[in-house]
């Protein structure tokens, strides 16, 4: 399902060459793009995936969605104006009547917020950790520990603890966020999702992905430069670093091309591994 179809970046210019967005943007002015049911926006740090996913989220009102300040050149809203510049087009339903919105549980995901998740769940733990601490420096016997662990307070340590052991790992934690998020019929917008999860979960999370435009009706719009995401979703990709944004296949892409020299460089490595 495509509830978003395309958006347009703003065809206007500024004479400063620094007013935020327009610099992120400058020389893309009225570039549409047209959005698969998995579009990825692929680029080096500083390409302006961020800054794109956030713009997309802010025009549909999409949760999740950061409003950014002005900067420091003079009173107007420069964020606020090139958003309104900004245009997009809605998806059809299944009558092909366009749809008027994008679903109200759409969400934006950004991969501070995960990362935030996981330290609330290390803070947690930590947490018990300490009240525990504490109760043994008060001088409580074994029976004076019982009580407290059968106590309410106890109970709360008690659940911390075992909430914090059921999360393994940070990437772990990742993937059931993301899981515990991601709803059907739904428009999602993900930053760079592979942060704190391996190869093979960025795999997997990819391939779950692909299930879910698949059988749930999602629609993704993802900003990564991840090779093992790129390889493995089924998906429209743009070429940030382009001048044009223009559509790529994973395998010309710098990231995706530095990783094949790479590992091409070392093949004699590998093949004294297989051989000893």
């Amino acid at each position: 399902m495509i509830y978003l179809s395309s958006f347009k970046l703003s065809p206007k210019k500024v004479s400063c060459p620094n007013i935020y967005p327009y610099n992120v943007f400058r020389g893309k002015e009225g570039i549409v793009l047209y959005l698969d049911q998995i579009t990825v926006f692929y680029g080096n740090n500083g390409s302006g995936k961020s800054t794109l996913l956030n713009q997309i989220a802010s025009k549909l009102l999409i949760e999740g969605r950061e409003y950014a300040t002005p900067n420091t050149f003079g009173n107007v809203d420069y964020c606020g104006r090139y958003l309104s510049e900004c245009s997009y087009g809605l998806g059809e339903d299944e009558f092909g009547r366009t749809l008027r919105s994008v679903p109200g549980d759409s969400r934006y995901i950004k991969s501070e917020d995960i990362l935030y998740e996981i330290k609330k769940i290390e803070q947690r733990q930590v947490l018990s950790e300490s009240m525990i601490f504490d109760m043994r420096l008060d001088g409580k016997d074994e029976e004076g520990a019982e009580k407290f662990m059968e106590s309410y307070a106890g109970k709360v340590a008690r659940e911390r603890i075992e909430f914090s052991q059921e999360k393994y790992s940070n990437g772990e934690t990742a993937l059931q966020l993301f899981d515990e998020l991601i709803r059907p019929n739904s428009l999602y917008l993900l930053d760079e999702p592979e942060v704190s999860l391996s190869p093979s979960n960025q795999v997997y999370l990819a391939e779950k992905i692909n299930e879910m435009t698949r059988l749930l009706r999602c629609q993704f719009i993802i900003a990564t430069h991840s090779p093992f995401m790129l390889g493995t979703l089924n998906s429209k990709i743009y070429d940030l670093d382009s001048r044009d944004y223009r559509e790529a296949s994973w395998t010309e892409l710098e990231n995706v091309r530095y990783f094949y020299d790479f590992f091409k460089k070392h093949d004699n490595e590998f093949n004294e591994d297989q051989r000893s």
